[in-house]
């Protein structure tokens, strides 16, 4: 089980440096990529959204490949369609040098991103959490988050290293773009991992049984709906927060007035305090279930992201940092059993369908759209604190929604199969019958 979370972290966390360099970035890619403009910003941070459009479409793909012919088959094309277009960004020409073609060939570069991590980090939920037994799945579900934030962490170290050695004029004019490049050679590295790992063995189950989807989509759209509703609603309070917090609130603390250094350091300590929190909240959540976990993080956002932004804009930097701590730590109280839970909410037929398409769908409605949603409210609302009143009518959602949770952590996933294929078994013999 161990060498398994160690190789799903290994691999997931080399995805997530790729994608974490946009947000470092951004301001240099907004110079880089976009004509002067009093909206370039907001256009920066659109592009970062277009990656979430298209999600749910690589979730539909990955998920179909996942449930059809294994898990490891769509982690192992899933590395290999982030790492490639990651390159791309660091290779491409600026607007000064192409034009029109440089945000257009930017946003199709973030589109095969989005595409790809819609299908690979939902597949690395799904193959970790099938591995683990009933009294750790929920430690075992949040190596993927924990994972995920490690690899956010290694890109703003790896941003903030080239920061520190490089001439900022330097820096402006190619350094940025070598992180990017290396990205391909660290693809490499997991994809050697990837390929090396053995099948769930749910999966291989399902399979030997006969209990694998055919068409994986449309079962979850016909048999599934309550579920993928369900998923969606609690994760909106997943992706909108966190989104916000990794992406948004470093360029909102410079914005008020603090420091690159500043930001950055409080970046790095927002994804610490996360990677610290996730398995202390999985690991309760394993021994008195989901559902008072999850409450127990509603509440907190709804009570406390006011006071939160209040301090930050405080402009007192340990009163911002403690703030943050507290912000990431309620996030993660929240997000440590969500992996566990999706995949607890789907049947192994049609698990990695499932879970994808209800994240991925979120993600894009709620998650991408976070960071733009936070710059354009401050700026039409002139309010700096507006994007806290967003998230708390996002956590009023996802606690309304928990009321139709029926709470899942001592749910027998391998019993689940032996059901499923007996049900198969008397539906055909049924229809034998008919016919």
């Amino acid at each position: 089980m161990k060498k398994i979370i160690i190789s799903g972290m290994i691999g997931n966390a080399l995805e997530w440096y790729d994608y974490a360099l946009y947000a470092q970035f951004a301001p240099i890619i907004a110079q880089h990529f976009f004509p002067d403009s009093e909206i370039k910003e907001i256009l920066t941070f659109a592009v970062f959204a277009s990656g979430f459009i298209v999600r749910p479409l690589g979730g539909v793909l990955f998920g179909s490949i996942g449930d059809k012919f294994g898990r490891r088959i769509a982690l192992v094309i899933g590395i290999l369609t982030m790492a490639i277009p990651t390159a791309g960004i660091g290779l491409l020409p600026s607007y000064a040098t192409i034009g029109l073609a440089a945000p257009i060939i930017l946003v199709i570069i973030r589109l095969i991103q989005g595409f790809a991590l819609g299908g690979e980090f939902s597949g690395c939920i799904a193959y970790i959490v099938e591995h683990a037994s009933i009294r750790q799945r929920g430690l075992a579900g949040s190596a993927a988050f924990a994972s995920m934030c490690i690899g956010m962490l290694l890109g703003v170290i790896t941003a903030n290293a080239f920061s520190y050695f490089m001439s900022q004029e330097a820096l402006f004019a190619w350094g940025w773009r070598l992180p990017f490049v290396a990205g391909l050679f660290i693809g490499g590295i997991g994809l050697y991992i990837r390929k090396n790992l053995s099948e769930s063995p749910l999966y291989s189950a399902a399979k030997e049984n006969g209990n694998l989807a055919r068409y994986p989509l449309r079962e979850i759209v016909t048999k599934y709906r309550t579920q993928l509703l369900v998923a969606i609603g609690l994760y909106i309070t997943v992706t909108a927060p966190f989104y916000t917090a990794t992406v948004f609130i470093e360029n909102f603390m410079q914005t008020l007035g603090y420091t690159r250094a500043q930001s950055s350091m409080v970046c790095g300590i927002i994804l610490t305090t996360m990677i610290i929190v996730f398995p202390i909240s999985a690991f309760v959540s394993d021994k008195i279930g989901r559902k008072p976990v999850l409450l127990a993080g509603i509440l907190l956002m709804i009570l406390l992201v006011y006071p939160i932004f209040k301090l930050l804009g405080s402009m007192d930097y340990t009163l911002a940092v403690l703030s943050q701590i507290l912000f990431a730590g309620i996030i993660a109280i929240y997000m440590g059993p969500i992996p566990t839970l999706l995949v607890e909410i789907f049947p192994t037929r049609v698990r990695f369908t499932g879970v994808a398409l209800s994240y991925n769908l979120s993600a894009a409605i709620f998650g991408g759209s976070a960071p733009m949603m936070g710059v354009i409210l401050v700026e039409y609302t002139k309010d700096k604190y507006a994007l806290s009143y967003y998230l708390m009518f996002l956590a009023v959602i996802s606690l309304i929604v928990l009321k139709f949770y029926k709470e899942t952590y001592r749910k027998n996933l391998a019993e689940e199969i032996i059901l499923d294929h007996k049900e198969s078994e008397n539906l055909s013999r049924e229809y034998r019958a008919l016919t």
